[in-house]
């Protein structure tokens, strides 16, 4: 038996904490990005305004040639695609400057206004993209145009994204690496916890989950869970001892008891008791089976007996089987069918327990199946490891009986009156035994359909 698959990849805890860190991180950036160009964007918008306003008031008190060389001046230390200007006489006419055409889109008020297109002219050093203007009327009766590109304001925002992103980048990048290299570490400690608890559910209740010097959060559920395993194998112990002792000391008295009966029957066979005697020798040796029975599924609990496992080939096991087992199905009237793959893996186990197993589920099949039907025992490489299944047209196991029928004792409306409920548990504790998986459902022929797994990393020798 194996627990379930670990989490990988964004799945675990720490990957979906970084996730969390990540998308938290990538929020507030943005969020951060956001009002920092807003600030930003207000603030030199502000100045830009302030500066037009006071080239405004400087070039309102100059008139004719005065005004111009103070333009000219001016253009010597302006930027060039950011400030720009353009002298226009009452009729609109280009008087002098690089903007010979005013925007159609700039109210001649005298008011500054944020324009969404600035200059249509194919000098690239004039402003095309959002800009603040002004149209002021000079002494002399002329336009002056006054113009200032707000594109810096783009650059301004791009280096704070370019800023943003290198410091989200540097942020998460070690973060990554960083939750690689911590997250190895305990699930190297999940792996060896899962290793543990698997060979504590294959059944080795000796087994305890490791703890490390660390005492930390897992050592501190390991050892809770240790105390806990203590507990119940100390349970366990106590009932299978008790359960074993009352088997073996009542074997020795009933034994006793079916030999006087013997003597009794054969001393006395005219007796008109004899028919009696003869139902309690029955009867007996029933007791004696059952407590057989019982006692051999505790000696396969007994995880010690995996020291002698070999490597087995499945085809001869099976071939053997199905000689053995022919003879009783022509009897029934049955059709006993063997189909096994070619090659087929190799497993490795105690091959007469095997032998047992497969020979219990195979005279169950042939037990249960009417006469006329068929009974398939079939092999065959299934994920890298070997599958056995045995199918019959029987009447088949209800779905919910399939886990119970596995339990010691139990028994189904179509079990056989003279059965003992001992078969299946048998055989449940034999897979147990072996680390196998074995499940029912139904089969292609109407009846039940049992299938054993044969894992190919079962431990050797």
């Amino acid at each position: 038996m194996s627990l379930a698959n670990l989490p990988k990849g964004w799945r675990s805890s720490s990957s979906r904490l970084l996730a969390l860190y990540s998308t938290l991180f990538v929020a507030w950036g943005s969020i951060l990005l956001g009002v920092l160009y807003w600030e930003v964007k207000g603030y030199l918008d502000q100045m830009a305004r302030h500066s037009l306003m006071q080239r405004q008031q400087l070039f309102a008190r100059f008139e004719g040639q005065d005004l111009v060389e103070a333009l000219v001046a001016s253009m010597a230390f302006d930027k060039p695609a950011v400030d720009a200007f353009g002298l226009f006489d009452a009729r609109l006419r280009p008087l002098f400057g690089p903007i010979r055409q005013i925007p159609g889109n700039l109210p001649l008020d005298g008011q500054i206004h944020e324009l969404g297109s600035c200059i249509v002219s194919t000098d690239p050093n004039l402003p095309r993209s959002s800009c603040a203007a002004v149209a002021t009327r000079t002494r002399a009766g002329n336009w002056l145009i006054i113009v200032r590109d707000n594109g810096s304001l783009f650059a301004v925002s791009n280096l704070i994204l370019h800023a943003l992103l290198w410091g989200m980048s540097l942020t998460i990048i070690p973060g990554v690496a960083g939750w690689y290299l911590l997250r190895r570490r305990p699930l190297r400690r999940i792996h060896a916890l899962r290793a543990s608890a698997e060979a504590i559910v294959s059944g080795d209740m000796s087994k305890r989950l490791p703890v490390s010097v660390r005492r930390d959060e897992l050592d501190m559920l390991a050892l809770i869970v240790n105390d806990m395993l203590g507990q119940i194998e100390r349970l366990m112990n106590e009932v299978k001892g008790v359960c074993d002792n009352i088997a073996h000391d009542l074997r020795t008295p009933l034994t006793r008891l079916r030999a006087r009966l013997y003597r009794i029957q054969q001393q006395a066979p005219d007796s008109p008791h004899s028919p009696e005697i003869a139902q309690v020798i029955a009867e007996a040796d029933g007791l004696m089976a059952r407590f057989r029975g019982l006692l051999r599924i505790s000696e396969l609990q007994d995880q010690r007996r995996r020291s002698g496992f070999l490597e087995l080939d499945p085809h001869a096991l099976l071939q053997e089987l199905h000689d053995f087992y022919l003879p009783l199905a022509e009897e029934g009237d049955i059709t006993l069918l063997l189909d096994v793959d070619s090659p087929v893996p190799s497993i490795t186990g105690d091959r007469a327990l095997l032998f047992e197993a497969l020979a219990n589920l195979l005279d169950n099949a042939i037990k249960f199946t009417p006469a006329g039907g068929t009974v398939l025992l079939q092999a065959s490489a299934w994920q890298g490891q070997l599958r056995i299944e045995v199918q019959d047209s029987g009447p088949g196991i209800p779905e919910a009986e399939r886990q119970a029928v596995f339990q010691r004792f139990h028994r189904s409306e179509h079990d056989n009156p003279q059965g003992f409920g001992l078969g299946l548990s048998l055989v449940a504790a034999i897979v147990e035994l072996h680390g196998f998986t074995l499940r029912i459902d139904s089969s292609r022929y109407g009846g039940a359909r049992l299938t054993l797994d044969c894992a190919a990393d079962t431990l050797a020798a």
